[in-house]
């Protein structure tokens, strides 16, 4: 689950990054293009006091050019007040301004003008504030009395960057909504397009706690591809572990049947008087049968098998019945305290090597008791298994505990076991633990998760 919010969460991020690239390339290009539009609307602005200037040029008997109206906005009344007019006669060079000019002049660029023709300029204003100018050519009068004036009309482009600035700033409540908004409608469809893939993960947890053997899922069509090749896989996996098994089994088989008539071999050498290397021999023996039982643990373990639900009380009885028939067992009176409904996810085989070992181990210390118990804490079987042998020394049970030890660097069976425990248990995310049993022995503990 971790790893599929990580995902999410990766995938919201690069979609808000580029939901606010969007946004804001979004936000810049309405602006300019209602910059644009507003300077149209300006330029139409002063096409419209140029047309009503040259509808309003008179020329004078004394041959002086006048304006019979002058335009109506205040702008032109009021000294620098950002909007400008002015009319060149191009015969006398006389000028005709707006009060807005005051003395002063626009300063136009030395361009060819066509007659009738319009060209707009950036310029400075006479207060040096830049300023949208339009100028136009017209011919007043015909034949002799032919005049040809130039008009030019400017506006300050404060004004429209103004208007740009409100536009942006009223537009950015909408932005941010619809940004919002978009963010939602992302979070929901990666949600959605990653949801197929948390049925994924079920099934896949489900392969790996023993509880399915396959992908068992009505994939959509994206992710069956993916589906199928982990069917696949699981299938050669099985096959590949299945294998192994049989070759480990067929090891362990081939080694126990010299191991047996080695035996044998033991048995005819204390009939002759020899016991002494009988004993040797039987001691090698038992050594070997114990290496190939952990061998063959590791094995499991490695290519470990269906993981299901064991009845504990079950498992430990039938584990004390064979034990009882031994030398070390049929004297010793074992207490099982478990909750015959108790049951934990494991191997039926790891749980036999496991308490198997402990509880031979327990047999072999004990001198009339050897009690195992188990009980549910949350999640987990917390299990042990005590004796009442004699009193084990703190420092010995200190050096078992200690981390980084191998159990069988001690020798003998019991080394063995303790190892083949341990090995077994760390696939389960255990380890043993050693104390000193209230019953006056060695009590060992672990923990198995509940089924």
């Amino acid at each position: 689950m971790r790893l599929f919010n990580s995902i999410r969460l990766r995938l919201l991020l690069f979609s808000l990054a580029g939901l606010l690239v969007a946004v804001s390339v979004s936000g810049v290009g309405l602006v300019a293009l209602f910059g644009r539009h507003v300077e149209r609307r300006v330029e139409q602005e002063l096409d419209g006091y140029i047309a009503t200037i040259a509808g309003n040029l008179r020329v004078q008997p004394d041959g002086t050019l006048a304006l019979a109206r002058e335009p109506s906005d205040a702008k032109f009344l009021k000294p620098f007040g950002g909007l400008y007019w002015q009319v060149i006669d191009e015969k006398t060079g006389n000028v005709l301004r707006s009060v807005s000019l005051w003395d002063s002049t626009l300063a136009l660029p030395d361009d060819k003008l066509a007659v009738g023709g319009t060209h707009t300029h950036r310029t400075k204003a006479p207060d040096m504030q830049d300023v949208i100018l339009h100028e136009r050519r017209v011919v007043l009068g015909s034949g002799p009395d032919e005049r040809q004036a130039r008009i030019s009309v400017a506006v300050n482009e404060a004004q429209t960057e103004s208007l740009k600035a409100g536009f942006g700033r009223d537009l950015l409540p909408g932005l941010a909504i619809l940004a919002l908004l978009l963010l939602l409608a992302g979070w929901a469809q990666i949600s959605a397009g990653l949801k197929p893939l948390v049925s994924v993960r079920s099934a896949l947890a489900a392969v790996r706690e023993g509880r399915s053997r396959r992908l068992n899922l009505g994939a959509p069509t994206e992710i069956a591809p993916l589906v199928a090749e982990v069917n696949e896989l699981l299938e050669m996996q099985e096959v590949a572990l299945g294998r192994a098994r049989d070759r480990a089994a067929d090891i362990a088989h081939g080694l126990k049947t010299p191991l047996t008539a080695l035996g044998g071999d033991i048995a005819r050498l204390r009939a002759s008087g020899q016991s002494a290397i009988a004993d040797d021999i039987e001691a090698v023996s038992r050594q070997m049968r114990r290496i190939v039982e952990r061998e063959l643990a590791r094995s499991r373990r490695r290519h470990g098998g269906q993981v299901q639900p064991v009845v504990l009380r079950r498992a430990v009885e039938a584990i004390a019945r064979t034990l009882a028939r031994t030398p070390s067992g049929e004297r010793v009176e074992w207490q099982v305290e478990i909750d015959p409904a108790l049951s934990v996810a494991a191997e039926i085989d790891d749980i036999n090597d496991i308490l198997g070992n402990l509880m031979e181990n327990a047999a072999r210390a004990a001198r009339g008791i050897v009690r195992v118990r188990a009980m549910r804490q949350g999640e987990a079987v917390v299990i042990s298994v005590a004796d009442d042998g004699w009193a084990v020394d703190p420092a010995r049970i200190a050096q078992l505990t200690r981390r980084g030890k191998r159990l069988d660097e001690s020798g003998g069976s019991a080394g063995l076991g303790l190892a083949i425990v341990a090995e077994i248990l760390d696939a389960y995310e255990a380890t043993p633990e050693f104390v000193a049993s209230d019953l006056g022995g060695l009590k060992v503990s672990f923990s198995l998760p509940a089924a």
